[in-house]
């Protein structure tokens, strides 16, 4: 699918004031769709606007996670459950699976490219 369409009606909806947004969403679409499996790569936090450590995630912070990373429906999940970054940095591959009934596909990818890479990644920090 083009792109180009989908901006063009996101671009009439905004300001020229807004046109830096619309550009971070440019580049995130672009990023999104340049990725397979349901992957995005991690920003450093003065990109993403969260903060570093997961642990310190809000529960928004853990919705905008999954939002930028192409799971704007299953983020929904995130924000009914209340999981902020600790919470999220708690959860088992069961909870993802079950506890958040989400489809079993995005929940699996989910899962095993995001949650547990976080997970990982916060056990090497704090060490």
């Amino acid at each position: 699918m083009s792109l180009g369409e989908p901006i063009n009606r996101l671009i009439d909806c905004f300001h020229v004031a807004d046109l830096k947004d619309i550009l971070s969403l440019l580049m995130l679409s672009v990023n999104m769709e340049n990725k397979e499996n349901g992957s995005l790569e991690v920003k450093n936090s003065v990109e993403n606007g969260r903060p570093p450590d997961p642990a310190d995630w809000a529960v928004v912070d853990v919705v905008n996670y999954f939002r930028s990373a192409g799971f704007e429906e299953q983020a929904i999940a995130f924000q009914e459950q209340e999981i902020d970054g600790k919470s999220l940095l708690l959860m088992t591959r069961s909870d993802v699976l079950t506890g958040l009934s989400l489809k079993l596909g995005p929940a699996l990818k989910i899962y095993e490219y995001h949650v547990k890479p976080l997970q990982t990644q916060h056990l090497k920090n704090s060490s």
